[in-house]
């Protein structure tokens, strides 16, 4: 059922104001829930025509805002706002089409309010002669003044284009709405019932059976990058086993470690954190075959003949893989794809990251290859690695033949915005690929405290959407308290803030032991995080233990158990 209240607006030419429409009502895990549900559509390719708006534009009444020019330095059409609150989380989207001035633009939306501007709260790569996509959002630190703007500019100012807007919304979610939405969220996507079933060896019920139920394992994958520092430190390796059931190496698989002279290979490192790994049942991603910042490039490579060089790069990938084959569940094949090209540039080959990636696919079958890259989910200001462009490559790889096995995110995050965040989820995840949040973490020029309040705003975003199917911190502990930007613990192993968060979201995304007895029915029931159980029911002299295991599914999971 929808209501909706009125309040004065008035019509500018090519602005359209803006009125606020009461909420949806839903019910979420049993609690009533007043407010509109998130709408998680999003389109990538260009269309002949704008869909609806969301949520029926939301508090935007119309949303076609006809077209004017985009002269240098200006920006419009616009949407003028009214009282927007701090702290609400503002969905935005609309439609975007190029009607003079140029076949493609990359558009941003900005919003002013006062004497503060935000730079970007989504992108839209436009095209002219078809629609495109725009979704994003915001959140205000405070209040904004009596009247905002939110406008559109081209990242090339130097071209003057005309654009059409249509079917935009704008939909504010209260910091309540958005964390019941989460929990829900996680309640059906992370979680599932469980029926246990006791019977005896007849098969009749067996009311009253002593059942006890414990999590062994997890389902998610959520770690941290390690590095050669958590050899011979045991302290550190019952610190880092005690959390985390996934890990990524920081630099001890690079090519400047592993091979720092020509043909002098030295995978000493890489075994030793390999064989922790496995000694512990933890799962690992491969980081990284080729790293297409020339920083980070073997120094002796860079002068090679092109003969040589191509020698290079396919004894690289078949040395790695042909070593490693089946250790690692991913492999980052061409890190920072988007922001670099030295690999294309130095064999002089526009398609060589494609042939990287096939070439890594016929020497590991079975492993899954991704691409890497940073500054797309932490925000949009990066021109080189918008959602749009991001697709983009995805999608002409696959077209060359490779089979992406999923979307690389590495989110090195200053200030998040979540809305927008979640917005560039929706984008990618129209790909139908798994999508992997890689080496998380805060920028180390806020405070300790801050670092993890928004760490934990990340987190909850990542563990909530459905479609994120693993987190990696890029949190490796080297001496005297150093990370690359932010520390979970200190030389101690006493946690830092950001360590607290991640102990109590752990515990918190963990099923509780639980105990209790069968009903009449010979029925035991809860729900429980996906992942591993060990399940003991006892019945007068009668005792068995066995184990489960919860895997996605939207249907209750029933276990028949015998005394």
């Amino acid at each position: 059922m929808r209501k909706r209240r009125m309040k004065r607006y008035l019509l500018f030419p090519m602005i359209f104001m803006c009125l606020y429409c009461a909420s949806d009502f839903a019910f979420a895990a049993g609690v009533e829930y007043e407010g509109p549900w998130y709408d998680y559509t999003a389109y990538t390719e260009c269309m002949h025509h704008p869909e609806p708006p969301l949520y029926n534009g939301g508090i935007i009444m119309d949303g076609t805002a006809g077209f004017q020019k985009m002269e240098t330095g200006s920006s419009s059409p616009a949407f003028v706002l009214f009282n927007l609150t701090a702290v609400t989380r503002y969905s935005f989207s609309c439609w975007l089409k190029i009607d003079r001035g140029a076949d493609s633009a990359l558009l941003r939306a900005k919003l002013t309010s006062g004497d503060k501007t935000l730079n970007c709260i989504g992108t839209s790569i436009a095209k002219r002669g078809c629609w495109s996509f725009l979704k994003g959002g915001f959140v205000l630190d405070a209040a904004a003044s009596e009247t905002s703007v939110i406008f559109f500019q081209n990242d090339d100012e130097s071209k003057a284009i005309e654009i059409s807007v249509a079917s935009a919304a704008l939909q504010p979610f209260s910091v309540e709405q958005w964390e019941i939405q989460q929990n829900e969220s996680i309640r059906t996507k992370r979680k599932r019932a469980v029926a246990i079933h006791v019977s005896d060896a007849e098969g009749k019920r067996v009311g009253g059976a002593s059942v006890s139920v414990q999590q062994i394992s997890k389902d998610f994958p959520f770690g941290s990058a390690i590095a050669k520092t958590i050899l011979g430190n045991s302290k550190y390796q019952a610190w880092f086993v005690d959390r985390f059931n996934a890990a990524v190496f920081e630099n001890e698989l690079k090519w400047y470690t592993t091979e720092p002279e020509p043909n002098r290979l030295n995978y000493t490192l890489a075994d030793q954190l390999l064989q922790f790994i496995r000694s512990n049942q933890i799962l690992a991603r491969g980081h990284n075959i080729f790293w297409e910042d020339p920083r980070y490039t073997p120094a002796w490579l860079r002068n090679l003949s092109s003969s040589d060089f191509r020698s290079a790069v396919s004894s690289r990938i078949h040395s790695l893989l042909t070593k490693y084959k089946g250790d690692f569940v991913h492999w980052d094949v061409s890190n920072e794809l988007l922001h670099f090209d030295f690999y294309e540039r130095r064999l002089m080959n526009p398609n060589a990251s494609l042939d990287f990636f096939v070439e890594a696919q016929r020497a590991d079958p079975l492993v899954r290859v991704f691409m890497n890259d940073y500054n797309v989910v932490e925000g949009c200001e990066d021109g080189k690695s918008t959602v749009d462009a991001y697709v983009g490559r995805m999608r002409e790889l696959e077209r060359g033949g490779v089979v992406m096995g999923g979307v690389g995110l590495e989110g090195h995050f200053g200030k998040p915005n979540v809305v927008l965040m979640r917005g560039v989820l929706d984008k990618l995840a129209t790909l139908g690929l798994p999508i992997w949040l890689t080496e998380v973490d805060i920028s180390s020029r806020f405070d300790h405290e801050t670092q993890a309040k928004y760490l934990e705003e990340v987190l909850r975003e990542g563990f909530s959407y459905p479609w994120v199917n693993g987190i990696i911190l890029w949190t490796a502990l080297h001496p005297n308290q150093s990370c690359y930007q932010m520390c979970l613990t200190g030389d101690d192993f006493q946690n830092l803030p950001a360590g607290e968060v991640v102990d109590r979201l752990l515990s918190e995304w963990q099923t509780k032991e639980t105990a209790g007895e069968t009903d009449d029915h010979g029925l035991f029931s809860f729900d429980g995080f996906l992942g591993g159980y060990k399940v003991a029911v006892s019945y007068g002299n009668r005792s068995v233990e066995t184990t489960l295991f919860l895997s996605r599914g939207e249907e209750t999971e029933h276990f028949n158990i015998q005394v």
